[in-house]
């Protein structure tokens, strides 16, 4: 007993755990000549010969999959069961390659001391991830599978390294990563796009019919929603720990059923204290900073080589041109962008047409990014009107401060601004409500100039992988009338 506690106490680096390898660890790593090797996973692939079997066996963790050599044993009927789909596991020996498209097969000959496990079996009959062309809305109505399908196993593997190396980005730019409420009560944006919580009886709110449900109860002693922005509460943190970020979900009741919106999403969204006085310039030059640094290392990888399409070379040319050319990014004022679009309606056609204190539409902001400039641009200083109230007056008394980056092909990708930290300006745009008193608060008590931006993920994934429609950028989409799981 004693010894068993005293093992329980030794210190972590005496005995590392560690799970086995993965495909993708296995490839990139293999394993001694000879050396005995497990490997777990599903079988995208098999064709079955007389003696001998060829599959491939994929555990997500890389778009190129192992090929497994299975020789024939005594037990035939294991053979037979094993279909795509199955889950396995396999022991043998990884040797090198005969055939062409990957370096290393494990061979496992159940003659000498190889072993197959089927973990799982899969009815061929049925599975609905067939080896065949399967449409976008098919896979959404099977959303529990198809990550299975490369394509959204490679949109899933995107996101994680894009995360990853935002985080070192901003880690090295001395930022904080903060966890910020998802249930709030302020509507950041002001757009009336929030979902209210309510309280219900004493079962699943998926139970709850409208016999059933009750007024609305307070449960918190006043409104809340869930969040649409994170920014409000990132400014408080950003007044005592003076840059932070965070990656977290936001929820908007957006009716649009177009392919940019979804109703749950991930935003990327920083403030910080500002070192300089360099405006909304300086946001400009943070972003196109942060983008350049994380994006360019990954486009030539496995993944973004499988989710780009053979017949999307002129709008990938794009991306690759934002991200190798020495060039700074494009930027124009709301009012030299209004001008352009202007003079180019007289031959595009807009549906709406551009006039000085309206919107961009997404037909706008398009033609911006991929007509006129033929790459990203920084559109700055909107009207006042357009923009929410934390945004900072410019000194001409008609603009804020702000700009928004647009993207080719898919538009808006950023929007950012310094933030109003004058007290008197500030509680002019407000007005007087208990509510706004702490964000009052943050420029009463020592406040600073300050800036700040967010970034709609699935919108980032979107650029970077060519896909069209941000549901296929996000594993498990929401949106107006649909939430399958």
């Amino acid at each position: 007993m004693l010894v068993r506690r005293l093992a329980s106490t030794a210190p972590a680096s005496a005995s590392r755990f560690s799970l086995p390898p993965t495909v993708r660890q296995l490839l990139a790593h293999p394993s001694l000549p000879q050396q005995i090797t497990t490997v777990s996973g599903w079988i995208k692939s098999i064709r079955k010969q007389k003696n001998v079997s060829f599959a491939t066996i994929t555990d997500g963790s890389s778009a190129q999959g192992l090929q497994a050599v299975l020789t024939k044993g005594k037990d035939d009927e294991l053979l037979r069961k094993l279909t795509n789909g199955a889950a396995v596991r396999l022991t043998g020996q990884l040797v090198s390659s005969q055939g062409a498209g990957q370096s290393h097969e494990l061979l496992v000959d159940q003659n000498r001391g190889g072993e197959i496990h089927l973990l799982g079996e899969c009815p061929p009959e049925t599975y609905p991830i067939q080896k065949k062309d399967l449409t976008a809305e098919y896979l959404r109505e099977h959303t529990h599978l198809r990550a299975r399908t490369s394509r959204i196993a490679a949109m899933l593997r995107l996101r994680d390294v894009l995360r990853r190396r935002i985080d070192s980005w901003f880690e090295m730019q001395g930022f904080y990563f903060s966890n910020t409420p998802i249930i709030t009560g302020n509507d950041a944006e002001g757009a009336g796009e929030t979902f209210r919580l309510e309280k219900v009886q004493s079962q699943h709110p998926s139970a709850v019919t409208p016999s059933t449900a009750i007024p609305p109860s307070e449960f918190f002693s006043r409104p809340a929603f869930l969040t649409v922005s994170h920014q409000l509460h990132l400014e408080a943190l950003a007044a005592a720990m003076s840059r932070v970020y965070t990656l977290s979900p936001c929820f908007r009741a957006e009716r649009s059923l177009t392919g940019r919106h979804l109703a749950e999403f991930w935003m990327l969204e920083a403030e910080w204290v500002l070192p300089n006085n360099d405006g909304v310039y300086g946001v400009c030059d943070l972003t196109e900073s942060l983008l350049k640094e994380t994006v360019s290392g990954i486009l030539d990888g496995e993944d973004a080589e499988l989710l780009w399409k053979d017949n999307e070379t002129d709008r990938r040319g794009m991306l690759l041109d934002a991200f190798r050319s020495q060039r700074p990014w494009t930027r124009l004022t709301y009012t030299e962008a209004i001008n352009e679009l202007e003079k180019a309606h007289t031959s595009v056609s807009f549906e709406y047409q551009p006039k000085w204190g309206r919107d961009l539409q997404s037909e706008h902001e398009r033609w911006l990014a991929d007509s006129l400039i033929g790459g990203p641009v920084f559109v700055t200083d909107y009207p006042a009107p357009l923009k929410p109230f934390y945004m900072r007056d410019n000194d001409d008394g008609n603009t804020v401060a702000c700009m928004d980056l647009l993207v080719p092909y898919a538009g808006e990708l950023i929007g950012g601004s310094v933030r109003e930290e004058r007290t008197n300006v500030l509680q002019q745009k407000m007005g007087s409500s208990v509510d706004n008193e702490w964000y009052m608060d943050l420029r009463k008590y020592g406040g600073a100039p300050h800036a700040g931006f967010g970034m709609g993920f699935e919108r980032l994934i979107s650029w970077v992988s060519g896909t069209e429609n941000i549901r296929e950028c996000i594993p498990m989409p929401r949106w107006a009338g649909r939430m399958l799981l």
